[in-house]
């Protein structure tokens, strides 16, 4: 299996077009000795047949299964853009990564990179990388970008007394979940919360955090802190900015007055509230949920495509969700999946569709129709394969 190294990486590259980055890519995977000379062909005519962009300024450019002879050896090379590179329909790319495969080893590629293509804030951390062990963590998935905040951080109804034992369980719940230690639970349950308003307060500590992440918690009981009701408590472990919209959205609740608001949400509304911005599998599934709620546009799908979704027709399912406005989550019926993001293509890929299996999409918004209607018709003319 091919597998991504610091040796790979040749930093602050800079081209004018994506034909430019492509050639140079080319060229140095032909330096390695890991292809012949004209591998480059391969390289433009896959590049011509469906862009090589996979999303979050990334792109895998390799060649095609007619210049599978023309690789001597597997290997990759990477090239870091800072400035970004022009790779056509609106997508820059900061990291490109050259592919040479005698087989279908970029496929592995592409299950590694799976962690990162759903993740906000990939993209900025790669043009602003500094060095190749950075490039590597990212693409390892090893560097967190959305907070973690699910089911099992929330606690509603608590019948809590006083807020130490507010504190205590929504420490409790982030210790359970991994995110923090017992270190974090004794800083916690010691701290003074702050008072946001209408009953609802906020806690927060770094210490003895593993990774950044929320708890919610309400109490069914009549409680009070410093002569104030409270009704509810916020906490947050962090250990580095992946909180930051959670913060922004609790501002703006503060500045609209209506933070209060979050006292009649259920779990599922919480989570989709402050996962909005996001678009973790979390977020997806929660999303799905609240379509069928509101009566959003439904439909299913077969998929008649010989090989199922591999990474072309994927591409081309994803290029057409991403026309439109509304949201849009697919799962696969056949493996009952969990619902994802249509407009990620990893995330399309990892639900592991097959010839025949079925496809339900989940719309909403104000093109919701429009959108339903277009993904059907590309999935009925076979994707870009006929």
């Amino acid at each position: 299996m091919l597998k991504l190294s610091i040796q790979d990486i040749s930093l602050n590259q800079a081209h004018e077009n994506k034909q430019s980055a492509i050639a140079s890519l080319a060229e140095q995977l032909t330096n390695k000795g890991l292809v012949e000379t004209n591998y480059i062909t391969g390289m433009q005519a896959r590049e011509a047949q469906n862009s090589t962009y996979l999303g979050n300024g990334i792109a895998i450019p390799h060649g095609t299964t007619d210049t599978r002879h023309l690789v001597k050896e597997t290997g990759v090379t990477i090239s870091h853009y800072p400035n970004g590179v022009d790779w056509g329909d609106g997508n820059t790319v900061y990291l490109a990564i050259g592919i040479a495969a005698k087989s279908d080893e970029h496929l592995g590629i592409l299950k590694q990179l799976t962690k990162v293509l759903g993740d906000d804030g990939v993209e900025d951390a790669l043009k602003n990388a500094q060095n190749g062990e950075q490039i590597i963590a990212l693409l390892n998935g090893e560097a967190q970008f959305n907070i973690d905040f699910d089911a099992s951080h929330i606690q509603l109804d608590f019948p809590a007394s006083d807020m130490i034992q507010m504190a205590a369980v929504s420490a409790g719940l982030l210790k359970n979940s991994g995110s923090v230690t017992t270190e974090f639970v004794a800083d916690i349950v010691s701290k003074a919360p702050t008072h946001l308003g209408e009953g609802v307060w906020l806690v927060a500590s770094n210490k003895g955090v593993e990774k950044t992440a929320m708890a919610f918690v309400t109490t069914a009981n009549q409680c009070h802190y410093d002569n104030q009701d409270v009704h509810a408590l916020i906490t947050f472990c962090g250990c580095n900015a992946a909180h930051q919209k959670q913060l922004t959205l609790i501002t703006e609740l503060i500045a609209n007055k209506s933070i209060g608001s979050l006292l009649g949400k259920s779990a599922l509304e919480l989570i989709a509230l402050f996962n909005s911005e996001t678009e973790n599998s979390k977020g997806d599934v929660n999303s799905s949920e609240q379509f069928d709620q509101q009566d959003g546009q439904v439909a299913v799908f077969k998929i008649k495509n010989a090989h199922g979704l591999h990474a072309r027709p994927g591409a081309m399912l994803v290029a057409c969700a991403k026309k439109f406005d509304s949201t849009i989550t697919v799962r696969n019926v056949d493996s009952e999946s969990k619902a994802v993001n249509a407009k990620s293509l990893m995330k399309v890929i990892g639900l592991g569709v097959k010839h025949g299996h079925h496809l339900e999409f989940s719309a909403q918004g104000s093109d919701a129709v429009e959108a339903i209607n277009a993904i059907g018709q590309a999935i009925e003319s076979g994707l870009g394969e006929g």
